[in-house]
């Protein structure tokens, strides 16, 4: 099966990448995703080995800081059913639930962070999903050749 690349979205005061590298064994559950499509993209796509990059989207400038792996294919998002977390969802049915969330794993952290102005101003990455116009999704997928020119850009 090929291996796919994805984004993902943070605000850094919620989960940030030097949060990621503390968890145990630099591993967290990548849970709280309460948008449909990114659900889909986490439940029906997103597997183990793919590599994503690790975007703020509440920075000054929003940008990609790193990058990380999924170790764990989707299962059913834990927080939907706690009453005390923040993601709470009181309509969620264990037996059929409606949100997933995946693992992922630290893998590198960027020398300096892309920017979303240094992503616009870069041609091979014009057609970039994050650069649409209305597109908030918090996690969508990226082209290969994207990823390698931002890992090259991010050194």
């Amino acid at each position: 099966m090929a291996k796919n690349y994805w984004l993902i979205k943070t605000d850094p005061a919620d989960f940030s990448i030097d949060d990621l590298k503390k968890s145990k064994n630099k591993t967290t559950c990548w849970d709280g995703v309460r948008n449909y499509q990114a659900r889909n993209f986490i439940r029906n796509e997103m597997k183990t080995g793919d590599e994503v990059l690790f975007y703020y989207s509440q920075s000054d400038p929003n940008a990609v800081f790193g990058i990380c792996t999924i170790s764990k294919d989707a299962y059913p998002d834990p927080s939907q059913f706690n009453k005390k977390d923040k993601h709470y969802f009181p309509d969620a049915d264990p037996a059929n639930p409606p949100w997933y969330a995946v693992d992922i794993k630290y893998e590198k952290e960027f020398k300096k962070p892309v920017s979303v102005p240094d992503i616009k101003a870069n041609p091979k990455l014009k057609n970039m999903r994050l650069l649409q116009r209305g597109n908030r999704l918090s996690v969508m997928p990226v082209a290969k050749e994207e990823f390698d020119e931002i890992l090259k850009m991010g050194g």
